[in-house]
């Protein structure tokens, strides 16, 4: 069975009536999920409550206090407010934004007790989240939380963050770029927002690898990049997880960028990363188009369920 990782709870993070990163993303993933093929063969899980784990700890190796304690404060008052001008806090915004973390780390825990891959439905998405700031829809920096709490795992040396999200994850790369055992590729339209992922940022230990994308690119376009840059990168990391910062605003559909992708060029990339381990977390990111973003993650758990990792 595939594990996927969801709650309610994150229907309840309020951006707005007309913001892109909204609750109707998560409920078309679930319900393309449960009317695909395969939907006996998947298992859904809850993230682990916050009141039997403290993800604080996790969170605080990548989040300043001033950060955190801003976020908070914010989600207190009355209405919540904003941290930047895409990215409301609503007054349970922290909260769901702590369980998705539980939820990701839960993810982690999945995947290495059982070896095979699992998904996280879950937002706030987090790429963009820098230690110091939230901005480009996301709180908390998901992944880059992960990355760390996998490390301290029994036998788990090195983690890999593969982010084939359309914009570049700068709060992902900030956050482990100084750390040897943590590497980051990016795959992103250039020049686009936020601006960062240069192929010349390396990281301070040749940990980092951006692969700035023009618009217009094409699953042609992603699969050479794939399979010459990606994967030799991958390989020689030898990393012992790959965490994927898994967001389908690359689609031709989606409205807010401007690549050629289609749903199931995400079951390819899929198909590409798992020969190098079957130890693949998928974590949500961005996908703005309904229709496309449901498809594009059934797509993915489907090109696991077809390789046998189930």
């Amino acid at each position: 069975m595939f594990p996927i990782i969801y709650s309610e709870r994150f229907l309840d993070h309020d951006t707005g009536s007309f913001h892109p990163e909204r609750p109707a993303r998560l409920t078309a993933i679930v319900e393309a999920l449960k009317a695909a093929s395969f939907a006996h063969q998947l298992t859904w899980y809850q993230p682990t409550p916050l009141n039997e784990r403290n993800v604080l700890p996790w969170v605080q190796q990548v989040h300043t206090p001033d950060y955190l304690e801003e976020v908070q404060a914010i989600a207190g008052r009355r209405g919540g407010g904003i941290l930047d001008p895409d990215t409301p806090v609503s007054q349970g915004s922290y909260e769901i934004a702590l369980l998705a973390v539980s939820g990701w780390l839960d993810g982690v825990d999945l995947v290495l007790a059982h070896n095979r891959p699992a998904f996280v439905v879950a937002r706030p998405p987090g790429h963009h989240a820098e230690p110091e700031r939230g901005m480009g829809f996301c709180l908390l920096s998901n992944a880059a939380i992960a990355a760390h709490y996998a490390l301290e795992q029994p036998n788990i040396q090195r983690v890999a963050i593969f982010d084939w999200d359309v914009h570049h994850g700068n709060g992902t790369q900030y956050a482990i770029e100084t750390d040897p055992h943590i590497a980051y590729c990016s795959l992103h339209q250039s020049p686009f927002y936020p601006g960062t992922g240069q192929a010349y940022e390396r990281g301070m230990y040749k940990n980092v690898l951006n692969l700035p994308l023009r618009a217009g690119s094409t699953v042609t376009d992603y699969e050479g990049v794939i399979k010459q840059q990606v994967i030799p990168f991958f390989q020689h990391f030898q990393p012992d997880l790959i965490l994927v910062s898994a967001g389908y605003d690359a689609n031709a559909d989606d409205p807010l960028a401007g690549m050629k992708l289609q749903p199931e060029d995400y079951g390819q990339f899929t198909r590409l990363l798992l020969p190098l381990t079957p130890r693949l977390l998928f974590g949500l990111e961005g996908g703005y188009d309904l229709e496309s973003l449901g498809q594009s993650v059934v797509e993915t758990v489907g090109s696991c369920l077809s390789l046998g990792y189930e």
